[in-house]
């Protein structure tokens, strides 16, 4: 049975929702079609946004034979048999889907077609082309990125949709809804759409006949690939930023979907990274945090993450402690490093003890010679540094 995203997917680039960058009005896309022209090209962006459905149009529009496959499920011999229609009829569109996962027999296999011409490779990927697809291809390819889909789009899908299902009874309120838990995914759209349709005896499709169905947003998130990361990157972001708000958000997306581990890893990072010195019981009070989380499990575990969260937001920030650390690393890295100063040697009676002298501080020489007067530490401005080092200045003072 065509399930109804597959039977709506565009036949033409007008019909495709969104990606005005790319098509429209002087848009490359639509340039090339009038041009009827067409070049090995990859598209990547979240799932159900259209890459799929804009190699469909392209397709459609230029008239030219065109293979589908999957870089996962598909072997070596249906690319092969690919090569071989296209050496038949002169030229083929090869649409591979989830080309980040591609082999590198398929890749060697299809580089030199790609390269004469007499293959045209659209590639579809979730993932960032620059990080996981192999150079080779990269460099055969123009590569366009897919925006997201905003709400409004979704529901001009859905408005489409409710004319293919026969006697619908649908309001607006509902499609917009709809829309709400598709997070920009066409596709999961549909799907709801159409299995609410099909679970109403009387076909009326109401909020609440969707809500028996599917109430949770279905967001974007892959454990393994750039949506995870991304998340990540937004929650430290938010946290650096001191957005307490958008923190506690991108700490619910995680916890959604029980990825408690990737909270403790990040929060610690963070602890370190971004607050430091400036708040320096962060990360003690953060592994009190943690190991309550650990011991109490979801979904109590969201009560001692969402206080440390947000303590973690509204903190004083200072990189101040590891900027310093790469600094001394740099110098090392460019060999000034030198011989380690006589009197603090193992066992060298020219040591002078701090803690036998006033203030437990004694002035003496701990960098190697071509270090001398090396400043790698630069405090920050704020409450725990400037004691820090008043305190420092104090003890200098007193020698």
């Amino acid at each position: 049975m065509k399930v109804l995203a597959d039977f709506l997917r565009p036949q033409k680039l007008d019909d495709v929702v969104g990606q005005e960058h790319l098509i429209g009005e002087n848009k490359i896309l639509t340039n090339l079609v009038k041009s009827k022209k067409i070049f090995s090209m990859i598209f990547y962006g979240k799932p159900g946004i259209g890459k799929t459905s804009i190699a469909h149009a392209l397709s459609a529009e230029l008239g030219i034979r065109t293979k589908f496959l999957n870089a996962t499920i598909n072997k070596k011999e249906d690319f092969d048999v690919a090569i071989d229609e296209a050496k038949f009829y002169g030229d083929l569109i090869l649409v591979v889907d989830e080309i980040h996962r591609m082999n590198k027999d398929k890749q060697d296999l299809l580089l030199p077609y790609i390269e004469n011409g007499t293959i045209i490779l659209i590639g579809l990927t979730t993932i960032n082309p620059y990080h996981k697809i192999n150079p080779a291809i990269r460099s055969r390819s123009q590569i366009f990125e897919l925006h997201e889909l905003g709400a409004e789009d979704i529901v001009k899908v859905l408005e489409r949709a409710t004319k293919e299902l026969e006697d619908i009874k649908i309001d607006n309120k509902t499609l917009s809804y709809i829309a709400s838990l598709s997070d920009g995914d066409v596709r999961s759209a549909l799907n709801l759409l159409e299995i609410s349709y099909y679970s109403a005896t009387d076909h009326e499709v109401s909020i609440e006949s969707v809500k028996s169905i599917n109430s949770k947003p279905a967001f974007f998130h892959d454990k393994n690939e750039d949506g995870h990361y991304d998340v990540l990157s937004a929650l430290q972001k938010s946290i650096r930023g001191s957005d307490v708000d958008a923190t506690l958000h991108y700490i619910a997306r995680l916890i959604e979907v029980g990825d408690l581990d990737s909270i403790y890893r990040r929060l610690s990072v963070i602890a370190y990274e971004d607050i430091g010195l400036a708040n320096p019981g962060i990360g003690p009070r953060l592994d009190a945090a943690i190991n309550a989380a650990e011991r109490v499990g979801l979904p109590e575990a969201r009560i001692p993450i969402a206080a440390i969260a947000i303590e973690m937001a509204l903190s004083p920030k200072s990189n101040s402690a590891y900027l310093a650390l790469d600094n001394a690393l740099n110098d090392i890295h460019k060999g000034l490093s030198g011989s380690i100063p006589k009197h603090i040697k193992n066992g060298s009676p020219d040591y002078k003890y701090p803690h036998n002298y006033k203030n437990d501080w004694v002035e003496q020489e701990y960098l190697p010679e071509k270090l001398k007067g090396t400043k790698y530490y630069q405090p920050k401005n704020n409450l725990v540094e400037n004691n820090l080092n008043r305190i420092y200045k104090e003890m200098r003072d007193e020698k």
